[in-house]
């Protein structure tokens, strides 16, 4: 019960990662805002979170819109009294392109959602946080922000930003309570990955040839590492950039 008697919140919740720290939230003691731009989403993991016997709220926010996530946080205050832990997980996508075939629109799309929706998730996160003496954000970013990622540069770029700014949240709040850190996954067997891997024969194997385990990771293996650095058993943590990644940057390819 790493969480118990805190109150989470987790952007993307709907699906994913997103559902699964929802899931770990709420099974580890906290109290969960569900909130997704998919509000049929964010109740489907409410549902399941009260199945479980936890409490939680579904919220639709579309994290691109600052009017959006305002009122997000504010609902969680609202609601519970307070925030004390929050996970920034939701990400769009900018297609795959070199480069110089990548349309202005795609871009915009994809750092509107990953890179300036973490941002203002942050700003409104952390004066609430401030109320109640402190708190821990997680953001998720990914191995393609880490390396880069041949063909996904709006997306590379965009989780690359997520790491630099988690670190500047951190550096800054530091003294003040508040812990920010970041958690880069691997190849996650999500639902979207999973239908890429239908439309891509022999996508299933090689992806997971990537990886030093040989194998695919669960969306559950990120909650779990998100769970762990939200709460107090990782106090001395902050401005940490972590690799969930199943040694795929120490892949031993010759073996």
């Amino acid at each position: 019960m790493l969480l118990q008697g805190k109150v989470g919140l987790v952007t993307g919740g709907g699906d994913g990662i997103g559902r699964a720290t929802c899931l770990m939230f709420a099974k580890d003691g906290a109290k969960v805002a569900v909130a997704d731009v998919r509000l049929a989403a964010a109740e489907e993991t409410v549902a399941m979170i009260k199945k479980l016997g936890g409490e939680a709220i579904a919220i639709e926010a579309d994290v691109s819109s600052e009017k959006a996530v305002k009122a997000m946080v504010e609902t969680v205050v609202a609601t519970f009294g307070r925030l004390d832990c929050a996970c920034n997980n939701a990400a769009g996508g900018g297609g795959f392109n070199s480069v110089q075939d990548v349309q202005e629109k795609h871009w915009d799309h994809c750092h509107n959602i990953t890179l300036k929706g973490v941002w203002l998730c942050m700003k409104y996160e952390i004066p609430a946080m401030l109320n109640n003496a402190g708190g821990a954000i997680v953001n998720i970013a990914s191995l393609s922000g880490v390396r880069g990622e041949a063909l996904q540069s709006p997306y590379s770029a965009a989780k690359g930003g997520v790491i630099a700014l988690t670190r500047t949240a951190a550096a800054e709040n530091a003294q003040k309570g508040i812990r920010v850190n970041v958690v880069n996954p691997g190849g996650i067997l999500t639902r979207a990955l999973a239908n890429y891997f239908e439309k891509v024969p022999g996508a299933k194997a090689h992806t997971a040839g990537t990886h030093a385990m040989r194998r695919l990771g669960k969306p559950e293996e990120i909650a779990d590492a998100v769970t762990y650095l939200c709460s107090d058993r990782a106090s001395f943590i902050t401005g940490h950039s972590l690799n969930v990644d199943g040694g795929v940057m120490v892949n031993p390819h010759t073996l």
